[in-house]
């Protein structure tokens, strides 16, 4: 079996070492960020877990370059990356290929078309280097596509499982109301996921977001997989409490974020159902202004805003 794993960042590392080193299926990697790819074909993947240090052997290839064709393809990329994969996906699967989405956010999967399936992964992983990944919590996989899929994470050593297509909405929108409580607060403060426990005003913030998440979830007929989002949202920060969210290593390196499609979501349809979701919206608020903030200074510097930190 091939498998494509698109997107080279901190969980796209994680899942393809652990497959690679499994022997499960030939896995190659399709990513844009040229640090990753180069350091990844030079060094193969570095993973750090209970195991110990550990070395994966992966080919990597950048986006557009030719590539065999998977019998599955795993889409890792940033929210703002999914169209491009989308313009490529079909080009990439075989006849009876498919591919899902373990993306953050809303909206990923109208991007990526007919042959993509939703996912929902809670494993937590940190980049502490290009092609160098640390393993910092695990956490339940479920994917709303084909079975295989799902055992192919299981040979790899995931706790992960089938879901029907029904219940994939409920899945995406109990994650999506973890990151709207964490993610922004972390990038914003910067801090490890565990500090906002720490913290008494971010704590507050943080459980306020995802109540906000559960309460638009609500108005669109949508039951989250858990009844308490502040409890939560506190239980996955405390059991990701080394983790540095994706979105604080966005923008240590100076990287665009994914807040448009998880706070910024939020904030949209909670205008549009006429759901207060103030908390939500700060929060959006705040990191564009800090994105824009960085993109000033790097272009100052006269450097490409995605590689300026």
């Amino acid at each position: 079996m091939r498998v494509t794993f698109w997107g080279t960042g901190a969980m796209s590392c994680l899942f393809a070492a652990r497959f690679a080193l499994s022997g499960v299926a030939k896995i190659i990697m399709l990513g844009t960020w040229a640090e990753a790819v180069r350091a990844i074909r030079r060094n193969g993947i570095r993973i750090d877990d209970a195991a110990g240090t550990r070395i994966a052997r992966v080919d990597a290839e950048f986006y557009d370059a030719p590539a065999p064709a998977a019998d599955l393809a795993i889409v890792l990329v940033k929210s703002w990356q999914t169209q491009r994969v989308a313009a490529r996906l079909e080009k990439n699967l075989k006849p009876c290929g498919s591919a899902f989405s373990l993306q953050n956010g809303l909206g990923n999967i109208e991007a990526l078309g007919g042959r993509a399936f939703p996912g929902v992964t809670f494993e937590g992983a940190t980049l502490i280097a290009p092609g160098h990944v640390a393993h910092r919590g695990s956490g339940m996989t479920h994917i709303a596509g084909p079975e295989r899929a799902a055992e192919l994470f299981r040979r790899a050593g995931f706790e992960a499982y089938e879901c029907a297509p029904e219940n994939a909405e409920s899945l995406i929108w109990g994650k999506l109301a973890v990151n709207c409580g964490i993610n922004a607060l972390t990038a914003l403060r910067g801090v490890r996921n565990g500090e906002l426990l720490k913290q008494g005003s971010a704590a507050a913030l943080m459980e306020k977001a995802a109540q906000e998440c559960a309460a638009v979830a609500r108005a669109r007929g949508v039951e989250l997989p858990y009844a308490d989002p502040a409890a939560e949202v506190r239980e996955t920060a405390r059991r990701t409490a080394e983790n540095m969210s994706s979105m604080l290593s966005d923008i240590l390196r100076g990287a665009p974020t994914e807040c448009d499609a998880i706070n910024g979501a939020v904030a949209r349809e909670g205008a549009r159902l006429g759901i207060p979701v103030p908390v939500n919206n700060a929060l959006w608020r705040a990191v564009r202004l800090k994105v824009n903030a960085q993109r000033k200074r790097c272009s100052a510097k006269n450097k490409r805003y995605e590689i300026c930190v």
